[in-house]
């Protein structure tokens, strides 16, 4: 009699399979972004990929059409959307600056200010791992940067001021999701950093090529779909499972940038990225075996 197949939810080579698409898709957008360079504006170019981000979250807007939001929630929901803006034009701006294996290994410290966040604003206890897995993780960070033994420039100190604002996000949407619909959040999120990188986008302006205007809807495309992978690895498999193969992240973004840009790989950045995602990779752990629910999302989930 043959064995029945494992529901999506048990079945770790699923997970394994939709988190390495997740990390195709992230890099690509990082890939993208950084051919793009600085030839816009960096907050032109965040305002143009979540324009084009409405025209896919379209449909999720629907039921908002019979339900309005109360004034409450739309407050929360803008308040989100302007903080998030505010980050993505960092990452955007670093983007432009500093190479792509550097922007993806600093990046990998939102997790630990999610870990951080979640203690001081939703009260969660903070054990003696989890703490020591915290200071490991600036550690690695430390290495990444590497500060007194380098100059500290404008790109890698972007990079490291979106990474709270990235985690601060994410803990309201942790909130949101005991009375909202993700499809809602997202879309949301969407409509709000629009609005709020309007002006400045209007203000720096710059007139995008086809050739530019193709690629940045490419962007919107390649982050719907990571977010959408990203979801169904969480159902596939647990999160000590996927989480390591983020760090697949950074060795693709080192392939990009050595390949397509030229950029040597700096040994410290890929060591400290290393040090960072096993640092979060044991956070997510112990708070899978504590609640079954993690708090601190993998990398990929704080991104754009």
């Amino acid at each position: 009699m043959p064995t029945a197949p494992l529901p999506q939810a048990q079945n770790p080579l699923h997970g394994i399979g939709w988190m390495i698409l997740t990390g195709l898709f992230f890099v690509s957008v990082t890939g993208i972004v950084r051919y793009l360079g600085s030839s816009l504006p960096a907050m032109e170019m965040a305002f143009i990929r979540y324009a084009f981000g409405i025209i896919l979250v379209a449909p999720a807007l629907m039921p908002l059409v019979r339900a309005p939001l109360s004034f409450p929630r739309l407050r929360f929901f803008a308040l989100r959307g302007f903080l998030h803006a505010f980050g993505v034009m960092l990452w955007f701006y670093a983007m432009a600056r500093i190479p792509i294996t550097e922007v993806t290994a600093i990046g990998y410290v939102a997790p630990i200010f999610v870990a951080l966040g979640a203690a001081v604003f939703l009260g969660e206890k903070m054990q003696a791992r989890r703490i020591a897995s915290i200071v490991i993780g600036f550690i690695g960070a430390l290495i990444i940067l590497r500060p007194g033994f380098q100059e500290i420039n404008s790109g890698q100190l972007a990079q490291l001021l979106n990474a709270p604002i990235f985690a601060a996000s994410f803990l309201m949407a942790k909130k949101m999701t005991a009375t909202e619909d993700s499809s809602i959040i997202v879309a949301m999120l969407t409509i709000f950093c629009t609005v709020a990188l309007l002006p400045g986008a209007v203000y720096y302006w710059q007139t995008p090529t086809a050739h530019e205007t193709l690629w940045l809807f490419l962007t919107a495309v390649s982050a719907t779909c990571g977010h959408y992978t990203l979801t169904r690895a969480f159902k596939a498999a647990p999160l000590s499972v996927t989480q390591p193969l983020t760090f697949l992240q950074l060795v693709w973004a080192a392939l990009i940038g050595v390949t397509l840009f030229g950029e040597a790989i700096d040994p410290y950045v890929i060591l400290g990225g290393g040090i960072v995602v096993a640092s979060v990779t044991y956070i997510s752990h112990r708070e899978a075996v504590a609640s079954r629910q993690p708090t601190t999302p993998p990398a990929p989930a704080t991104k754009i």
